[in-house]
């Protein structure tokens, strides 16, 4: 099992998540993180810190494609180890349904 992270983080992109994960294995890309599933140590330590519920283990349905994305990202996106303010626009879109096709950038962040 490994965790990953779903569309509920695009636009919010909180980082409370990376505070806690003893491994480094966020990737920051321009409006949300992805977790590397091959670096992800699957402690879970994560999950309960997200206050948008965006951290999911992949044994949860429909995550296949999440895991995918989450890979792919891992290797282009700079690594986030410091936690940084949410995105301007985190309160209005956290809980918004459909962002992946309305809002994700697949541009890297800055990392740190």
């Amino acid at each position: 099992m490994t965790y990953v992270v779903k569309d509920n983080c695009i636009g919010c992109k909180y980082t409370d998540c990376v505070e806690v994960c003893p491994v480094d294995c966020f990737y920051e890309g321009e409006n949300m993180l992805v977790i590397h599933p091959d670096e992800c140590i699957d402690c879970g330590v994560c999950e309960p810190e997200c206050p948008a519920d965006a951290i999911v283990p992949d044994t949860e349905p429909d995550t296949e494609s999440w895991v995918e994305l989450n890979r792919k990202y891992a290797e282009l996106w700079p690594v986030i180890i410091t936690q940084k303010d949410p995105l301007p626009e985190a309160d209005e879109r956290d809980g918004e349904s459909g962002k992946l096709a309305k809002y994700f950038s697949d541009e890297p962040g800055e990392g740190g």
